[in-house]
């Protein structure tokens, strides 16, 4: 069953917790049982291709392997990381896969930020080329890393306009409001520049606290009181229509330059992780109000 605004098939993100990482098939039936179209499996094998295949559902993207260590600062480990990507990518591309997700994360968090883009280019241009060989591209989400370095690169316009730019074929985005809500980029124009290299759209949240914000600033955090589960003192992540990312206006821009990809819960959210029977409500009420979107 598609959304009401743009006929985007829904799906989920396959989390950590026992209940989601057994078999896929248990897992998958599930999923289609309940509503959803597709379901992005982080970490893939050809046979849950076809798995996902026979049961109707949409293949989502698949993670490249060992995101921290694409740019580790051992020679040697960045070229095993890399050999190992470019035959992952070769096998699950001629399986049909064609988004292959990654995060930019240095592997030295306290370098430069210029000299970390620069090892960026050079780490991730075979990759994307690699997937441009097999029909497909690398997408990458703008996770901007933890306290106290927030190290992670592609994040912001700055840096998701100039990799675009400079590894041209191959290289794409996916669209997660929430990371740029707590890094306070407007999500809707982010979307509106870049909307062309958009490939796959997480769907998840951000509340954030102004009154924290005033208490404590952006980045000092408190001296007494713990932050939030999935964020910090003045933001966290949640289920959406739980915090301030625009879905109707998100939806809206979608359709309107025919977006034809999925749009994937990302389940996150202190107040439903962490449970069987916390999670599938999460992900049914995150399915119902983006359906209604």
């Amino acid at each position: 069953m598609p959304t009401r605004t743009g006929n985007f098939p829904i799906g989920f993100r396959r989390g950590w917790t026992d209940w989601q990482r057994g078999e896929i098939a248990t897992l998958a039936t599930w999923a289609r049982e309940t509503g959803f179209d597709a379901l992005d499996v982080p970490i893939a094998t050809p046979a849950d291709v076809k798995t996902l295949a026979k049961m109707g559902l949409k293949m989502g993207p698949v993670d490249l392997l060992d995101l921290g260590d694409i740019m580790a600062t051992d020679l040697a480990k960045r070229r095993d990381v890399l050999q190992k990507n470019l035959a992952y990518i070769k096998d699950l591309g001629a399986a049909g896969v064609k988004l292959f997700f990654s995060v930019v994360i240095p592997g030295d968090h306290a370098a430069k930020r210029a000299d970390n883009y620069k090892l960026a280019i050079e780490c991730y241009s075979p990759l994307a080329h690699a997937a441009h060989s097999v029909g497909g591209s690398i997408i990458l989400e703008g996770w901007p890393g933890g306290p106290p370095n927030y190290s992670s690169l592609c994040c912001t316009p700055e840096t998701v306009r100039a990799i675009l730019k400079d590894i041209p074929r191959g290289m794409a985005l996916n669209y997660d409001p929430s990371h740029l809500i707590r890094l306070g980029v407007d999500h809707y124009r982010f979307l509106q520049e870049f909307i062309s290299q958009v490939r796959h759209v997480h769907a998840k949240d951000t509340a954030v606290y102004p009154e924290a914000q005033y208490e404590l600033g952006i980045y000092s955090g408190s001296s007494f009181q713990s932050g939030h589960g999935f964020g910090e003192h003045t933001w966290r992540y949640t289920i959406p229509g739980h915090g301030v990312a625009r879905w109707p206006d998100i939806f809206a821009l979608l359709k309107s330059t025919n977006y034809p990809g999925i749009v994937s819960v990302e389940l996150e959210d202190e107040n439903f992780n962490g449970t069987e029977a916390g999670e599938k409500a999460a992900l049914l009420h995150s399915l119902n109000y983006l359906r209604g979107a």
